[in-house]
């Protein structure tokens, strides 16, 4: 007899189809049979609840804090049962003994640097092996551009020798034999920006050759975004690689109402039979650190090198100039304004008073200017601090989600004392307020974005739809009470109306509880190119 009943769930699939009544059993970790009048030895009623395959999180920074707290309450509470690590070209494998501790120092802000920590992993198989002792929701992880570069030629700021990049080109053939799904790069952010399109071409194609894809944080979402995601769809052309545009925005005042443009390029491309995907999320914020406003040429070096230029009068005029009034290429091009940028998150506590004010505010009480604040926040703060930007457009945000490549990435940072409220909220906002109210997606719509699509993108071995013979990562909601609760000043609220969700079978949230039960496995790419656990 089947172990689990699903009785009476409205069922929607995870590929688009319309809804269906239906019992669903489980036994083993798998869904057993679709049908009506099915039985087994413990039942969960689920009149008027909808059934959907647990929701993939395509753009996850949840690196260090999964194994810190590995019931993973922000994503659980959501109905998300898997989170794609290793974002934005920066992660903490592979790594050796020097690079990890600038890692440690450099995402403290994306990820907190805890206390009395284990670090007892330096590549990416040895840290799936950390990811498999016991966590509470499945995990990916993208072998990371920014690190691999550090590891063969530290932070330089120059085309790779043709040894260096062979020395990438093997580091990352290894993180995907590994079991990486695929390379993310951060060309906003040190070293990766300094990658030239020659470079990436050629990784893309070990990359492609794998059978993972390129997951690009661009070089800008401002003032050169269409040309960013030009390069991008250009160095797919060129390798032959997927692509997957992260957090594929058009953002700050120069692309407001531009995202017909974005999506015409992205149709472009897929009419060119390029294999393109992209995923956003449902805010008008952005968030990042404060550090990553600060021009390319001052971040060479590392994070020494960068508080030294910090402390050199020649230096921060030269800063100052590029901030106020080139535009940094680390703010997208685009000249910052103190207005737009809100403190998030603190890694020194004496600062603790900052955080939840906008720079300007903070310059009018101190008689500075916002620069002048800029630069004394990064260095009390040793380039710890995180920050919201207040850069988005609504139209541009719903345009972007109806487009049919779409899918669902949260982006969204766990530490810091009043961080980005989408890291608790993504999923269920989808489901609230642009389906259920505003009906910018049909309910069907949403979930596939969130769940089909996105496994398709995964490559994921029997996940992502509600089919027999799948893995039973499956999420139970009330579709009528669904909602997100997190709010930007109280950005760790879990969403209401998540009634169950079962990672591999097993209860993680009940009743709308977390259970603190840890069934998620690390799934990686085999060498038929198919995303699974492994043992």
């Amino acid at each position: 007899m089947p172990e689990l009943l699903l009785r009476g769930a409205t069922v929607i699939d995870g590929t688009g189809a319309d809804r269906y009544r239906a019992d669903v059993t489980v036994t083993d970790g798998l869904i057993e049979d679709i049908g009506h009048g099915l039985t087994a030895r413990r039942t969960v009623d689920a009149d008027g609840l909808v059934l959907a395959p647990g929701f993939i999180d395509l753009h996850a920074h949840s690196d260090l804090q999964l194994l810190v707290e590995p019931d993973h309450p922000s994503r659980i509470t959501q109905g998300v049962t898997l989170d794609v690590l290793g974002q934005d070209g920066l992660s903490y494998a592979p790594a050796d003994d020097t690079t990890l501790a600038a890692l440690r120092r450099q995402l403290a802000g994306w990820n907190g640097d805890p206390e009395g920590f284990e670090w007892n992993w330096r590549t990416v198989g040895q840290y799936l092996d950390r990811l498999d002792r016991a966590i509470g929701v499945n995990a990916c992880y993208l072998a990371p551009h920014g690190t691999i570069r550090m590891l063969a030629m530290g932070w330089d700021n120059r085309p790779p020798t043709t040894s260096e990049l062979d020395r990438m080109q093997a580091l990352l053939d290894q993180a995907l034999t590994d079991g990486a799904v695929g390379m993310s790069t951060g060309l906003t952010y040190t070293p990766g920006m300094y990658a030239g399109t020659a470079e990436l071409v050629e990784l893309c194609r070990t990359v492609a050759a794998r059978g993972g894809y390129h997951a690009p944080h661009q070089r800008s979402y401002g003032a050169g975004a269409l040309e960013g995601y030009a390069e991008m769809v250009e160095i797919s052309r060129r390798s032959g690689c997927p692509l997957h545009l992260t957090h594929a925005t058009m953002n700050f005042g120069v692309n407001e109402g531009r995202a017909g443009e974005f999506l015409a390029l992205v149709d472009a491309a897929l009419a060119d039979g390029i294999d393109v995907t992209l995923d956003s999320y449902p805010y008008l914020p952005g968030s990042t650190t404060l550090a990553a406003l600060l021009p390319s040429w001052s971040t060479e070096g590392g994070p020494e090198a960068t508080l030294t230029r910090l402390g050199d009068p020649a230096a921060r005029e030269r800063i100052r100039i590029d901030v106020e009034e080139h535009g940094s290429d680390g703010c997208h091009g685009v000249v910052t304004d103190w207005d737009t940028i809100q403190i998030s998150g603190v890694r020194n506590t004496a600062l603790a008073g900052v955080v939840g004010r906008k720079m300007s505010e903070l310059a009018a009480e101190q008689g500075r200017t916002g620069t002048e604040v800029f630069f004394g926040l990064l260095r009390a703060d040793q380039l710890g601090t995180t920050i919201l930007q207040h850069v988005g457009h609504e139209e541009n945000v719903r345009a972007i989600m109806r487009h049919t490549a779409h899918t669902v990435g949260s982006d969204g940072l766990l530490v810091g004392a009043r961080p980005h409220p989408r890291a608790w909220g993504t999923f269920p906002r989808y489901l609230a307020h642009y389906s259920r109210e505003l009906g910018v997606l049909t309910l069907e719509q949403a979930i596939a974005r969130m769940t089909g699509r996105a496994a398709r993108r995964l490559r994921l071995d029997r996940r992502g739809l509600i089919r027999p013979g799948h893995h039973a990562d499956l999420v139970l909601f009330d579709p009528q009470t669904v909602r997100d609760t997190a709010t930007f000043d109280h950005p760790r609220r879990p969403a209401d109306g998540i009634a169950h969700v079962l990672v591999g079978g097993v209860a993680a949230l009940s009743d709308g509880k977390p259970t603190g039960d840890l069934a998620g496995r690390a799934l990686r790419r085999d060498p038929d190119g198919l995303v699974r656990a492994v043992n």
